[in-house]
């Protein structure tokens, strides 16, 4: 075991273990397929983002007025105004954000500041410097010590049951009925 000697020249065909990729570092190494995107089986998406998860993102610097709809998560760093619409999806609101607008969504998360009504399938989280200035209705909630929030809450536990994705229009049939027949 110890008396067997490896031979310091490698031997042809075979390469040598001192020189092999496993022993130094990674290096970037250019592949053919880098010069254009790679796609998934899905063929609408890069192969680096999660096929079914892939995010985007409205920078710092940008300002939007309108509605926003889509089928994808968000992050919004920007200013918003207006609906923002993401049925199945997560949004997050980042530190440096600033939203007034109405929320439909699968997941908020709150880290910058909302004015306006939310509206969660799944939940909403309310974190640390996060600040709401609306109504939540959501299955699940949670609010950081140190968050901002004013407004009410109300759990529904149907839409967290309900498979179809139609929570959100019943959901939004009764708390017009019950906006009707409310007094203040």
């Amino acid at each position: 075991m110890w008396g067997n000697k490896k031979p310091d020249a490698p031997l042809p065909g075979h390469p040598d273990p001192r020189n092999s990729q496993l022993n130094q570092p990674p290096k970037h190494a250019p592949a053919a397929w880098e010069d254009k995107p790679a796609m998934s089986t899905d063929a609408m998406r890069p192969l680096g983002a999660t096929a079914d998860r892939a995010t985007a993102r409205l920078g710092a610097s940008l300002h939007v007025k309108g509605e926003i709809s889509g089928n994808e998560d968000l992050l919004i760093d920007g200013s918003v105004e207006g609906l923002i619409q993401l049925d199945e999806r997560k949004l997050t609101i980042g530190a440096t954000a600033k939203v007034t607008a109405d929320i439909i969504a699968r997941e908020v998360v709150v880290y910058g500041n909302v004015k306006g009504n939310l509206r969660a399938k799944d939940r909403i989280e309310i974190k640390k410097d996060g600040s709401v200035n609306g109504d939540l209705t959501t299955a699940r909630i949670m609010i950081e010590d140190g968050a901002y929030f004013k407004g009410s809450i109300e759990i529904d536990k149907s839409a967290e049951k309900e498979p179809s994705g139609n929570a959100f229009a019943r959901s939004s049939q009764a708390s017009a009925g019950a906006a009707a027949t409310k007094t203040i």
